[in-house]
């Protein structure tokens, strides 16, 4: 058995300055590197690192960029025989600054990831009788989405939904199709219309995402810790204290985290803390697939804190 991540596979191309600039500003950065990225590639590299069998489907396209992160995601041990490569367009792109807080800002060129459609889904459906669990999020066209959610539910599938980049029109067909959905305060204010960004306003959104037809809502609050609610229970995980120097990809880390413990059956509870955990350990170092921590780094972390 494994998990399949279906969704985006990007190059990172950062940026760091000593705060985020405002509209029509010109700052002074201080460095730049490039990595491989995508929220998509993001989790499933997170999962490979804790050593779960990953099988990564998507797009990228014929060029320099493409090549290296198929290359990457291999070395990490990721099973890319099902990305596509895309000859009519380029490889998406992420460009993104951090500032010295390690809060970040971020522009998404979809280019391949742009293409994905009913034509990757029935790859997807080719390997899904293998599978444990889906996870998807929102950097491909939103059909080959529902799609997917489609595909792995009739299978009777897990199906993890990270809703971002941000989205207030999800399609109502698609809450049914969630088994778990994971916004940020971000994702998760506009998909339900008010702030949110504290454990009450997290339990109304919960509750409303609920009632839309999700299983299980999870609500990442970043420092402040993760609010999970379901029709039988709802709490509160606090944040792990860590010095974070770049929240690039701590909510892919989180969803990593999450779904290598479902995978090997722990509880709901003890899988938000693996992912909580994965999240904060990602925040401590630069980038996005190189902050990742494999799953000795993870478990010697639980220990000290636990």
């Amino acid at each position: 058995m494994s998990i399949i991540v279906f969704g985006s596979i990007n190059i990172d191309l950062i940026t760091t300055a000593p705060r985020l600039p405002i509209a029509g500003e010109t700052l002074l950065g201080d460095t730049f590197f490039k990595t491989p990225g995508g929220k998509g590639a993001n989790q499933a590299v997170a999962l490979a690192k804790l050593g779960i069998p990953t099988q990564m489907i998507g797009r990228v396209g014929n060029d320099n960029f493409g090549s290296e992160l198929i290359k990457n995601l291999q070395i990490c041990g990721v099973q890319t025989e099902n990305i596509l490569i895309d000859e009519n367009i380029s490889s998406g792109v992420a460009v993104i600054t951090v500032d010295q807080r390690g809060e970040n800002n971020i522009i998404v060129i979809p280019g391949a990831n742009g293409k994905v459609n009913q034509e990757d889904v029935e790859r997807l459906s080719h390997v899904l009788l293998n599978a444990k669990t889906l996870l998807l999020q929102l950097e491909i066209p939103i059909e080959a989405v529902v799609a997917a959610a489609k595909a792995a539910k009739d299978l009777d599938i897990k199906v993890i939904l990270d809703p971002a980049p941000a989205q207030s029109n999800l399609p109502d067909e698609l809450y049914p199709l969630i088994d778990i959905i994971t916004p940020n305060e971000i994702e998760a204010s506009q998909l339900v219309g008010f702030p949110v960004n504290d454990e009450e306003s997290s339990a109304e959104a919960a509750n409303i995402l609920l009632r839309r037809g999700v299983n299980c809502a999870v609500i990442k609050l970043g420092a402040k810790g993760v609010y999970c609610a379901t029709s039988e229970e709802a709490f509160f995980t606090p944040a792990f204290p860590v010095h974070a120097i770049d929240t690039v990809a701590a909510g892919d880390a989180f969803n990593g985290g999450l779904a290598a413990a479902l995978f090997h059956e722990l509880t709901l509870r003890e899988a938000i803390m693996w992912g909580a955990a994965t999240g904060a350990l990602a925040t401590t170092k630069p980038g996005a697939q190189s902050s990742l921590p494999d799953r000795i780094t993870l478990e010697k972390f639980l220990g000290k804190i636990m």
